[in-house]
Order: structure tokens, then C-alpha cells, then sequence
């Protein structure tokens, strides 16, 4: 009896956790979309009333939406639809681009036997999200390639400020997803990684690394392009 008791607030927080990332992922392609424009506020009575749930799981997806920045929480307006400079899209995916590099190259440098084969536990897995045709779900073991590699650096503060901003970046990054051919592209760039890091090779894992995570040229302007017009701004504000 004990154990049963035990488990059900651990099934209650999951529900609502799994509720949120739906809710989120249906208000970041309204964002995306411009059926959310900037400066629109996002009421939680009025969300948890649309969508026929409590405001606990909106709350989260509000949070999560926040903390990617594609949502800003203002004292007595409450959560509203935020507007990014594309200078400001850019410099991100600069910094974003140096500092998984960095990862890159630490953990080819530093990785032991287990953590190598965790890397390549988390490759397959890739590929095999890749064959399924979902960007959602190769997300999602793309995340958790990239957090591998982070752990892989053996230097906590570096993978703390790597992750920060990666989730600060992760609504772009999973938009780009959807664009054709991005997810078999990614893929081939994962092969690339893991090959230069299980060789040791420092210096090929942070070129390897940059290249994935850059976001420049062609695959920079597809990215702005796909965005509505309204969403992004010409300059910061």
C-alpha cells in the first residue's frame, strides 16, 4: 500500500509535465506561425480554458517558453509574446556554435570508455528517430546527443552555460528540423562528431562541432525566411 501511495505524485508531476510540453509545443508553432504576434498577452485562466486543463500545466509551459525567450514575463502583464532582432538570432547561434565546439572538443580529449559508448549509444538513436520521419521525436535524441557530449567535457560550469543557452535556442533549433532534409543533414554532422571525438581527435571534433551548430549563409537565411515577417525584428529594440 505504502509503495502505491508512494508513486502517485510522481504519475500526477508526469501528467502534468507531459501536458506542458504539449501545451508548449502548440504555442510555440502558433508564435512561429503569426497566429501569436508580439506584445500578445497570454493569459493562463484564458489558456487553461482553451485548451481544457488546469493552469499548473499551463504555468509550466509558460516557463518553458519564457526561459527559450520566445515569451517575456512582465511585472503585471503577465506572459507576453516577445519579438528577437535577427542580429540578435544571429549573435546567439555565434556564441551558441563556439561553445558546443568547445564541448566537442573537451570530450574528445577527456571522454573514458563508458562515456565514448554512451556517445555512440545516443548516435543510434538519432539514426533510428531519423528513420521514423519525426522531427519531434529526433529532437529529442538530438538533445540528448548534445547533453552526452556536454557531460563528456568533465567541466560542470561549461556544461551548465552550454545548456542554458542551448535551451535558450531550442524553439529555433527544432523549427529548423521541419525544414527538408535538415534532420538527414544533422545526422550526417552527428557522424562526423562522433567520429572525430572517438579518435581523439580535438581539434576535427570543434571544427566537426562548429559546423553543426553554426547557423550561417543558406541554412541561416531558410531559417528567417520561414519565420512570419511580424516575428522577427529588423533591429533590437
Amino acid at each position: 500500500m505504502a509503495s502505491g501511495i508512494g508513486t502517485q505524485p510522481g504519475k500526477a508531476r508526469k501528467e502534468i509535465q507531459r501536458r506542458a510540453d504539449g501545451l508548449r509545443q502548440r504555442l510555440e508553432r502558433e508564435i512561429f506561425s503569426g497566429a501569436l504576434l508580439p506584445g500578445v498577452r497570454l493569459d493562463e485562466s484564458g489558456l487553461a480554458r482553451r485548451f481544457g486543463v488546469s493552469r499548473t500545466p499551463v504555468r509550466e509551459a509558460l516557463l518553458q517558453l519564457a526561459s527559450a525567450g520566445l515569451i517575456e514575463m512582465r511585472p503585471r502583464q503577465g506572459a507576453v509574446v516577445a519579438a528577437i532582432s535577427v542580429q540578435q538570432l544571429l549573435q546567439m547561434f555565434e556564441v551558441m556554435a563556439e561553445m558546443e565546439a568547445l564541448c566537442a572538443r573537451y570530450a574528445a580529449r577527456r571522454m573514458g570508455p563508458s562515456e565514448r559508448r554512451a556517445l555512440e549509444r545516443a548516435h543510434k538513436a538519432c539514426v533510428d528517430q531519423a528513420r521514423r520521419h519525426d522531427p519531434e521525436q529526433y529532437y529529442e535524441a538530438n538533445r540528448i546527443f548534445h547533453e552526452v557530449v556536454y557531460a563528456g567535457t568533465r567541466n560542470g560550469y561549461l556544461e551548465e552555460t552550454t545548456r542554458a543557452l542551448r535551451n535558450r535556442l531550442s524553439s529555433y533549433r527544432r523549427f529548423q528540423l521541419h525544414q527538408p532534409g535538415r534532420v538527414a543533414n544533422s545526422l550526417a554532422e552527428h557522424q562526423a562528431v562522433v567520429a572525430a571525438i572517438l579518435a581523439g581527435d580535438a581539434d576535427q571534433a570543434a571544427t566537426a562541432m562548429r559546423a553543426h551548430v553554426a547557423i550561417q549563409g543558406e541554412v541561416f537565411t531558410d531559417l528567417v525566411s520561414m519565420l512570419p515577417p511580424h516575428y522577427l525584428q529588423a533591429t533590437a529594440s
